[in-house]
């Protein structure tokens, strides 16, 4: 497929749907803190939040590119929005019923309808300019992400965690019939919010159906392959094999900085009713590394340059959360941010560079990885321990992001460039 010529139309409308997966994806941060109260959980139960959700990718990833072969990827995109909208309205009775399983079904389908959406959209990042320059518009898309993933999260937190500390405080006096009925009202808080934003995706669904989005032609073109070698399996492309097991980690560290910051406030002795904006500061510093992205990328960095500073910042940054404590050790989880922002838009392009004729299979293998943020979450919580018997702690427990960066680094220098499952290293 040749770049479309309303390209910049094309940008505007891809920017809108990244911050629709921003806006739902980081509404988690506010709901583990919310749902911890209002369903009374422990620590680890509140973090099947991050599970359900982000479980999703995994199991419904490759039905989705099966859909898209059949819709195309603007059916898919319809789809995936009137999905994610049911999804919503089952917080209604959930809500009502207080019922955690309720919250996680609707989490789950969300998450289905998350997964056919970014599984029908990220292509069209790729293929409306060159790829040497993907990593760039993918920047440009992390803004839209994260600036709605900022804006959000502090307008949820607003509403259904207002005076939680006092509210906290108030439950703890109470007895069991009075508890039952203030938690009822906080759990309510809940409803409005997702009622609009089930209208806002039916709406979204709508224009789309009569948007200029075309139809990804020709997939080798799309990856700038040559069809003429391309390999019979998808998983004979080890830069993409190697580049999804990258993206699976680095989507588990990018959800602990964000998901983890607002609870790892309160085990440093804040108030909720400042560490629940805490996730804003952490989406804020993605916001000043996607900007970065735009001004360096191709031309002072290329991407996997960008990719091997942000794995030796995340480095850095994960080893003084550990060695610190307090505001300071919260700070560098915020600035984790920072490092996290290149290494989406730099993996995905150097992942599915080449794979020509798999990329509806490829896109969907990427997508899968996102399961990460579903399974490294829950990985920390279980590292912190029960409040009565902590194993590592909130802060020591951040030691699981090492090895995940350290990985991401060795994908930038050596790993993105493999074309043979026998080692060696295709010049490209």
């Amino acid at each position: 497929m040749s770049q479309p010529r309303n390209a910049s139309q094309l940008v505007v409308l891809l920017g809108v749907f990244y911050a629709v997966f921003g806006a739902v994806t980081w509404l988690n941060s506010v709901l583990i803190p919310y749902l911890k109260i209002a369903c009374e959980l422990t620590l680890d139960q509140a973090f099947w939040v991050t599970m359900a959700f982000y479980l999703a990718y995994t199991v419904m990833a490759l039905p989705s590119s099966w859909m898209l072969k059949r819709t195309g990827f603007k059916g898919g995109m319809i789809t995936g929005l009137l999905v994610m909208a049911v999804g919503a309205l089952l917080f209604i009775p959930a809500a009502n019923a207080r019922t955690y399983g309720l919250f996680l079904t609707g989490l789950f389908i969300i998450g289905t309808g998350l997964t056919l959406l970014q599984t029908a959209v990220n292509p069209y990042v790729t293929i409306v300019g060159p790829i040497e320059s993907a990593a760039r518009r993918m920047s440009i898309m992390g803004i839209c992400n994260k600036v709605a993933g900022v804006l959000g999260p502090v307008v949820l937190a607003a509403i259904v965690l207002k005076d939680a500390d006092s509210l906290i405080a108030r439950l703890a006096g109470m007895d069991a019939a009075a508890r039952a009925v203030e938690l009822q009202a906080l759990s309510a808080r809940v409803v409005m919010p997702y009622v609009i934003m089930s209208a806002m995706l039916v709406l979204l669904a709508v224009l789309v159906r009569w948007s200029p989005l075309p139809e990804i032609a020709s997939e080798d073109e799309a990856t700038h392959a040559d069809h003429t070698t391309g390999h019979a399996s998808v998983l004979a492309y080890p830069q993409l094999v190697l580049g999804v097991l990258a993206l699976f980690l680095y989507v588990g560290v990018e959800v602990i900085a964000a998901d983890t910051i607002a609870t790892y406030g309160q085990s440093q002795g804040i108030p909720l009713d400042k560490a629940k904006y805490f996730p804003a500061f952490t989406l804020s510093a993605m916001v000043l590394g996607y900007l970065i992205g735009i001004v360096t990328i191709p031309k002072v960095l290329s991407q996997a340059a960008a990719l091997t500073a942000s794995a030796l910042l995340g480095v850095v940054m994960s080893l003084l959360t550990v060695l610190t404590s307090g505001y300071v050790s919260v700070l560098f989880v915020a600035l984790l941010g920072l490092a996290n922002a290149l290494v989406w838009p730099a993996i995905w392009p150097l992942a599915i560079e080449g794979v020509g004729r798999h990329t509806k299979t490829a896109s969907a293998l990427l997508i899968m990885s996102i399961a990460g943020g579903a399974l490294l979450p829950k990985l920390y919580a279980a590292l912190v321990g029960p409040a009565e018997t902590p194993l590592l702690g909130d802060r020591l427990a951040y030691v699981l992001l090492l090895p995940c960066y350290l990985f991401i680094l060795w994908y930038a220098l050596r790993g993105h460039r493999l074309r043979r499952w026998s080692g060696a290293a295709a010049a490209h």
